[in-house]
């Protein structure tokens, strides 16, 4: 009988099934397929064995990693960037969208969700090109408009101390607009009826806000926060290495695990030591959100992921 509703059910939502198939094809193909390549972290690759034919060598390649003094560095700046990240961006977006939602005038949303939504779809690379013109310490603008003023200049490209807060506002400035949008569909799904009881009550826009709008965004963004937390050790490799590029000098502060395989892999030709900082980076994340998943399980069942 089981076996029966499975092939009716089958029928019954082909078109559905057939829509899905593209993004299951996607994952299929790009994600767990490549799984496989995980064993080259436990062995000594050769391109003559390949993956299958190279000799083990068990942990030895997770020993480099931890034995040159990196692994400590990179990670606590991916996961400290990670964390302002999500701090900073779903903090601005949140006001972005009750500011668009309580705002009056058609045009001025229109106008001022386009504004806020055209920096995600510029690449990296011109984000990078761009910072480099402002910032660099001999020709940019913001150098020559500092000397203009008679003021001293500053070579950012060489104090690793200011790119933590650089790199926070560059992230929050390319992401506000997508992040908005998400949070104006959730506060567009708020029943109408809560704001009509609000205002009834005699509460002010301020206090419409605090008790109807804000509780109302929670699950949206616990579950924002909890996609989130499972990349909080993966790094956005397209806007450090375009920003800070192979600069050493930076690394202290800007080095993340992802330019540092990136490196390493490069510079080294060691394939086996960047898997096992890929796979070191995989199962950290894991961990993260599982403990985070749980926890929020624990504190409100419905609003977990599993």
């Amino acid at each position: 009988m089981r076996v029966n509703g499975f092939w009716k059910d089958l029928v019954k939502y082909r078109t559905i099934l057939l829509m899905l198939l593209p993004a299951v094809a996607f994952y299929v193909l790009f994600a767990y397929i490549p799984m496989v390549g995980v064993i080259i972290a436990f062995k000594h690759y050769d391109y003559a064995g390949g993956i299958f034919g190279s000799a083990w060598n068990g942990f030895d390649n997770f020993r480099f990693f931890f034995e040159s003094g990196d692994a400590w560095r990179v990670t606590r700046n991916t996961a400290l960037y990670n964390i302002a990240f999500i701090v900073v961006n779903n903090g601005l977006q949140i006001f972005a969208a009750i500011l668009l939602f309580e705002v009056g005038g058609k045009w001025f949303k229109k106008i001022t969700q386009s504004v806020l939504f055209l920096p995600y779809f510029i690449s990296w690379v011109v984000v990078g090109a761009i910072a480099y013109n402002l910032l660099n310490y001999d020709i940019g603008t913001v150098n020559a408009l500092l000397r203009g003023l008679g003021m001293q200049a500053i070579d950012i490209y060489n104090t690793p101390s200011y790119w933590p807060v650089l790199l926070t506002i560059v992230s929050a400035w390319k992401t506000i607009g997508y992040g908005t949008v998400l949070y104006l569909a959730a506060i567009a799904g708020i029943d109408t009826e809560m704001y009509e009881a609000a205002e009834i009550d005699g509460a002010n826009v301020f206090q419409r806000i605090r008790k109807v709008t804000v509780p109302n965004l929670y699950p949206t963004l616990i579950i924002l926060v909890l996609l989130a937390v499972g990349n909080i050790f993966r790094g956005d490799f397209g806007m450090f290495y375009n920003m800070v590029g192979n600069n050493g000098v930076l690394f202290s502060s800007t080095d993340v695990i992802d330019t540092f395989v990136f490196r390493s892999l490069i510079t080294s030709n060691d394939i086996g030591m960047s898997a096992a900082a890929g796979v070191f980076q995989s199962v950290l994340g894991f961990a993260t959100i599982m403990l985070v998943n749980y926890s929020v399980r624990r504190y409100d069942p419905d609003r977990a992921l599993f």
